[in-house]
C-alpha cells in the first residue's frame, strides 16, 4: 500500500500511512483502512465535521479513549480550523478550558504550570460555583492523549469553550505555560509582533497566535455573555489582541490605551465582554517560583490572583490589578520562568533577582476600573 492521507476513525484526524492498518498519534485508537469508500459518502460534509467535533468533545470530557498498543505512529497534518457544528454544549451557563504545560524533558520545562491548573480548578469550583463537569482540564500530565495540550487539542478546547455561547454565560480560558512574540506577518500589530502561546508539540506543529485566539475566543461573544482569559506565560499582555489595554502607574492612576492598528479589523466581540488577566507586558517576562507560596511553586500570576480575589470579597477589576501587582511586587521573587543553568543565572545577574513582571489588564471595551466588580 502506498502512503497516502486517511482519517483516523476514533477521533478524525488526518494521518499519512503506508499499511492497512495503523494508530493514531493523538487518541491511539487502531483503524483499518477500507478498499474504498461507497460513493454516496462524503467525508468533507457539514454533518461529518459536526460528528467529528461532538465525539472529540465527549471523549476530552468523558476521559473514554482507545490506548491498544502496537503499530507504528504518524504524526498528524495540521487541519484547516472549522466552524464546529453542533448544539450548544450541555454543561450550563459557566464553563472553563485549563491548560498547564510543563513541557516535560526540555531545557525550558517549568514546574508550577500544573499546579496552577489545579488550584484555578479548586477555586473556581469553590469560590465562583463552576459545575466540575464544566471544566476542561489539558496538561501534559495527562495519560489519555486528547487531554494531552497539543495545538489541536487546546483548538479544539477553545473551539468547545464558546460553542452556542448565549448571554448571561460565563467562561474562563487559563493557561499556564510558554509565551512568545513573533514577527507580524499579516501588518495588524502597532508593534510589528504576534505574541503567541506554545502547545507542548509547537517545535513541530507551531504556536497558537492572538490573532486566531481572538478570532475563536473573543469575536464570537454575544451580548451578555462574558469571558475571563487569564494568561500567566511570558509575552501575554495582548495575546487576546484586545482593543484596550487598562495602562496603570503603581499609584493606581491608570488610562485604557487603544491596541489595534486601524488596518487589523475587527477585534471586539458581538456584544459580549471580554477581559484578559495576563502575567506581564508584551515584553515582559513571567516567574515559576516557590516564594509567593512559600511551599509549592506556582505562576506569580495564578497565585496572586487566586489570593487576592479569596481574600477581598467584592473586589472592584482596579483594586484586583492593584493588589496583584503588590503581591508580586513584594514578594521579591528571584528566577527567571523557564530557564536553567547559566543562561538564566546570567539575566537573574543582571536583574539583580529582582521583579520582572508586573500583571497587566486587556479587554474588548472600557470601564471604570474602580466601580466595576470583579465576578466571574
Amino acid at each position: 500500500m502506498a502512503s497516502k492521507q486517511e482519517r483516523c476513525s476514533h477521533c478524525g484526524t488526518i494521518l499519512v500511512v503506508s499499511s492497512e492498518v495503523f494508530k493514531c498519534a493523538i487518541c491511539h485508537g487502531i483503524t483499518r483502512v477500507q478498499s474504498h469508500y461507497p460513493s454516496s459518502q462524503t467525508y468533507d460534509s457539514a454533518s461529518h465535521v459536526a460528528n467529528q467535533f461532538r465525539g472529540f468533545m465527549n471523549t476530552m470530557m468523558t476521559g473514554s479513549v482507545n490506548n491498544n498498543p502496537g503499530y507504528g505512529y504518524y504524526y498528524p497534518q495540521p487541519q484547516p480550523l472549522r466552524p464546529p457544528l453542533m448544539p450548544p454544549p450541555a454543561y450550563g451557563s459557566k464553563r472553563a478550558v485549563l491548560c498547564g504545560i510543563r513541557y516535560h524533558g526540555q531545557s525550558y520545562k517549568l514546574k508550577g504550570s500544573v499546579n496552577d491548573v489545579h488550584c484555578i480548578r479548586y477555586f473556581l469550583i469553590n469560590k465562583f460555583g463552576f459545575p466540575s463537569d464544566s471544566i476542561l482540564i489539558l496538561t501534559d500530565d495527562e495519560t489519555n492523549s486528547l487531554k494531552i495540550p497539543t495545538k489541536y487539542n487546546i483548538q479544539m478546547a477553545m473551539r468547545w469553550l464558546v460553542q452556542g455561547c448565549k448571554s448571561g454565560d460565563s467562561l474562563v480560558f487559563h493557561f499556564s505555560g510558554h509565551g512568545t512574540q513573533e514577527m507580524d506577518l499579516n501588518s495588524d500589530e502597532i508593534d510589528g509582533y504576534d505574541e503567541a502561546l506554545c502547545p507542548v508539540d509547537y517545535e513541530y506543529q507551531g504556536k497558537i497566535l492572538d490573532d486566531e485566539i481572538n478570532a475563536t475566543l473573543v469575536r464570537p461573544l454575544p451580548h451578555g455573555a462574558k469571558l475571563h482569559a487569564i494568561i500567566d506565560a511570558c509575552h501575554s499582555g495582548t495575546v487576546l489582541d484586545l482593543p484596550f489595554m487598562c495602562r496603570m502607574n503603581r499609584e493606581g492612576y491608570y488610562g485604557w490605551e487603544d491596541t489595534i492598528h486601524p488596518f487589523s479589523g475587527n477585534k471586539g466581540t458581538r456584544g459580549g465582554l471580554a477581559v484578559c488577566i495576563s502575567a506581564c507586558d508584551d515584553a515582559g517576562i513571567s516567574l515559576d517560583t516557590s516564594a509567593l507560596s512559600g511551599r509549592e511553586v506556582t505562576g506569580a500570576l495564578t497565585y496572586s490572583f487566586i489570593q487576592t480575589v479569596q481574600n477581598e470579597p467584592g473586589l472592584t477589576y482596579g483594586r484586583l490589578l492593584n493588589v496583584m501587582r503588590s503581591t508580586v511586587r513584594e514578594a521579591k521573587v528571584g528566577g527567571v520562568i523557564g530557564l536553567n543553568g547559566p543562561i538564566a543565572s546570567l539575566i537573574n545577574r543582571i536583574l539583580g533577582m529582582g521583579i520582572v513582571q508586573e500583571p497587566q489588564l486587556s479587554s474588548s471595551e472600557t470601564f471604570d476600573v474602580y466601580t466595576k466588580p470583579f465576578v466571574l
